[in-house]
């Protein structure tokens, strides 16, 4: 594609803004180095795939790629055996990860969706989930492995822990011992060449025997390892060695697994940047509010509301342009700055963003071609260095584009044969065009001539087009309308400006009659342009006035036909009600007619029936009071007294739950009970009486359902606390959570010197409620805090 015309059409600028959608640096660069392509097969492939990102993206929500790092370095390193870094080994697993959680989340949907281009992407993905568990298991954070790193490192830094409280009960028993304070400079602990020291008065270094390993700058303080804690301190620094060798061999380790997956992993990070790139044209195309452009066989287009993508959308004047099936040259005339230059940008734009696998903001049914290259001969570039004026620049221009260009190219002229005399100019214009035009090459050209709107009405397949201009107001509207030549309008407008009418006459007399009647030609054209489009617009209010009356005609007839099925239906209903009541009267008096007959019958019968049914009544009653009486209360339960006494346990029946009585029996016999934390009123035939014992097991079930009901947050801060103050805010919190029903907890102590946190472990492990505990992961909060699993 001609460099030249991506750089004229400010191509870069939609490549940057494209980028600005990727996620990673891999697919940023992927999106800068994006330049269209004239293979028609592979440009329908990108389209496709843009189509389905944005549909993917609108669907879903997000394309569930996040952030990945660049980690190409950090393998080709791992292949030739050097150990990586633990922020090394981090990013490779962000990969994996990404890589990961792109294939669980998104495979599905776009394969059920059939988007097969992302489909086929997504499902090439292989990252091994093995591995990448396994690196954040080992890593902690950038700096740091985690003690599950192996059980060697967590051995080591046990006895680390251990070495560490043991020189610094040392100090701590210097510090705070009144025979070296006033030795010391402050009574502090501090740590200098990886060994705790002591600060101590310059004047008093012969009073603290020991190892001098620095002093402050302004030589009033000494640094000294006092010679009681030199040993502990050489076998601290022996276990931080061997931890730095563990830490070594796990790295090496890490190293060695990355780097016999790393085909898989380069794979699968190629595929990433791909996914990048493509979901970053579907947002991209869903902020422009794009279409898809329907790929055309012919070397031309038709565009459908487009507007230019780097005009903000609230000041952009949608164009509707076309080219290829009635004519493959287009004349664009009209004033200065009325459009013109920006309509033939949009055009080129169009057809670059096109090939580049790129969404169109424009309407749907808009069609493109795929051109071979695209030449555009836009703005003054003329070069000072090399002498040349504006028409020589653009002149050089246009020779190299004759000398390219061919059937299969789009040719965009802005102001063609502009910057000479207007005679030659004009002549050399329609001698371009029509070279251009014999041979089929699709042309657009912006002009002020009217040697050349004559020389589109005059030759077939050439066509005029003008950007409307507002007379009255004196603006552009910035609208193309093509198949008609573009006015000057610079008498009119010159009129409208105050110019005098003598000297607008005198002007029009000095035109030519081939000129005038040229411009009353164009003058009628316009005018017959603006009668035809207000009668258009009055045709459209008059069928949208009958449409309207057509559908609330419609909706007329549609009640009268539904009041007319109601008054039916209820005409229906009544018959019916009145047959059925005629009936019902009828059995009535034939029922009367024969219980007449059968009355005396009967009437001894019936007294038969009574009685046995009166007998039968008795006997029910006699079974329940009998049943009522020999039921036995479970748990000491009785009938209630009827003398209840304030704060008397009672078994409440039709709750089954115990509860002690908060107030006496009303006048309706309602009693105010506390079950658990409700207060309730009871009727009194509702409460039994509970023994002692049962009292004593009612109170404790309802203490604990209060305790079990009481708020506990799921994490304890303990940072400030010493170890005794821990242990006992511990032992509150954990009983609360277990009396909650939390599985798990955290217990936040800071990383600090690990006394505190050394502390709660050792606590922990003992521990009744408490099933396990580890350190946070990466994420979690790392050593700063012990997550604890609960019984």
């Amino acid at each position: 594609m001609d460099e030249r015309t991506i750089r004229v059409l400010e191509y870069e600028k939609i490549i940057e803004m494209l980028a600005k959608h990727t996620v990673s640096p891999l697919g940023r660069a992927k999106a800068l180095s994006l330049r269209p392509s004239n293979d028609k097969e592979f440009v329908r492939k990108c389209l496709e795939e843009t189509t389905e990102a944005a549909s993917f993206i609108a669907s879903e929500g997000h394309a569930y790629i996040d952030f990945f790092p660049d980690i190409r370095a950090a393998l080709k390193r791992a292949k030739i055996g050097s150990k990586l870094s633990i922020k090394e080994i981090l990013e490779v697993g962000t990969v994996l990860r990404t890589a990961h959680n792109i294939k669980r989340n998104a495979l599905e949907v776009v394969t059920k969706r059939e988007m097969t281009h992302l489909a086929q992407l997504i499902d090439g993905l292989t990252p091994s989930y093995q591995l990448m568990k396994r690196i954040f298991d080992c890593i902690e954070s950038e700096e740091r492995l985690s003690d599950n790193a192996s059980s060697e490192l967590a051995s080591i830094r046990r006895n680390i822990q251990k070495a560490n409280e043991k020189v610094r009960e040392r100090l701590n028993s210097i510090i705070s011992s009144p025979q070296f304070q006033k030795y010391l400079q402050d009574p502090i602990i501090t740590i200098r060449n990886d060994r705790y020291v002591v600060p101590v008065k310059q004047e008093y270094r012969g009073n603290v025997p020991g190892l001098i390993h620095d002093q402050s700058s302004s030589g009033a303080t000494l640094f000294i390892e006092p010679i009681s804690v030199v040993e502990a301190n050489n076998e601290l620094r022996e276990w931080i060695i061997k931890e730095e060798k563990e830490v070594e061999r796990i790295l090496y380790l890490l190293s060695a697994a990355i780097s016999e997956a790393s085909e898989d992993i380069e794979k699968d990070l190629d595929i990433l940047v791909e996914l990048d790139f493509i979901f970053a044209k579907g947002k991209f195309s869903l902020s422009l509010k794009g279409v898809c452009p329907r790929l055309v066989d012919d070397y031309g287009f038709h565009i459908k509301n487009g507007r230019h993508p780097l005009i903000k959308e609230e000041e952009v004047v949608p164009i509707n342009i076309w080219l290829g099936k009635d004519f493959s040259t287009l004349v664009i005339t009209g004033p200065n700055t009325g459009g013109k230059t920006v309509t033939l940008k949009t055009v080129g734009l169009f057809a670059l963003m096109t090939q580049a696998g790129l969404h169109l903001p424009a309407d749907e049914g808009t069609e493109m071609g795929v051109f071979s290259n695209v030449f555009a001969d836009i703005g003054d570039e003329q070069s000072i260095e090399q002498s040349l004026s504006t028409f020589s620049s653009h002149m050089t221009n246009i020779v190299k584009i004759i000398d390219q260009v061919d059937y299969s190219s789009l040719v965009l002229f802005d102001e063609l044969g502009a910057g000479t005399d207007p005679t030659e100019g004009a002549a050399l214009a329609m001698s371009i065009l029509k070279y251009l035009h014999e041979r089929n090459v699709p042309t657009l050209a912006t002009t002020h001539y009217s040697e050349l709107k004559v020389f589109a009405l005059t030759h077939e397949g050439i066509e005029n087009a003008a950007m409307e201009f507002d007379v009255e107001t004196l603006q552009p509207t910035y609208r193309l309308m093509i198949g008609i030549p573009g006015k000057s309008n610079a008498f009119e407008i010159s009129r409208r400006l105050g110019l005098k009418a003598e000297l607008i006459d005198s002007a029009r007399e000095m035109l030519s009659q081939e000129d005038i009647r040229f411009e009353d030609l164009l003058k009628n054209m316009e005018y017959n342009r603006l009668a035809a489009q207000r009668d258009r617009e009055e045709a459209r209010k008059i069928k949208e006035h009958y449409e309207k009356l057509k559908i609330d005609i419609e909706k007329k007839l549609k009640k009268l036909e539904e009041d007319r099925e109601k008054v039916l239906q209820k005409a229906r209903d009544e018959a019916r009600k009145l047959i059925r009541e005629a009936k019902e009267e009828a059995n009535a008096i034939i029922k009367e007619l024969q219980q007449l007959k059968k009355e005396t019958e009967e009437k001894e019968f019936n007294k038969a029936i009574e009685e046995a049914r009166s007998k039968l009544r008795n006997e029910i009653e006699k079974i329940g009071e009998s049943l009522s009486l020999s039921k036995k209360s479970d748990n000491g339960m009785v009938k209630a007294p009827k003398n209840l006494m304030l704060g008397e346990t009672v078994y409440v029946a039709n709750l089954e739950q115990f509860g002690q009585v908060l107030a006496l029996p009303d006048q309706n016999n309602e009693v105010l009970v506390q079950v658990g934390i409700m207060k309730v009123n009871v009727h009194l035939s509702n409460l039994r009486k509970v023994s002692g014992t049962s009292s004593n097991q009612q109170q404790a079930s309802s203490k604990k359902l209060s305790l079990r009901n009481k708020s506990v947050s799921p994490e304890l801060d303990l940072r400030g606390a010493n170890v005794e103050e821990a242990v006992l805010q511990i032992d509150r919190y954990l009983d609360d959570a277990f009396l909650s029903g939390l599985n798990e907890v955290t217990l936040i102590h800071g990383k600090g010197t690990g006394a505190l946190r050394s502390g709660i472990h050792q606590h922990l492990k003992n521990h009744p409620h408490v099933a396990s505990f580890r350190l946070g992961k990466y994420g979690e909060g790392e050593s700063g805090v012990t997550i604890v699993e609960l019984k």
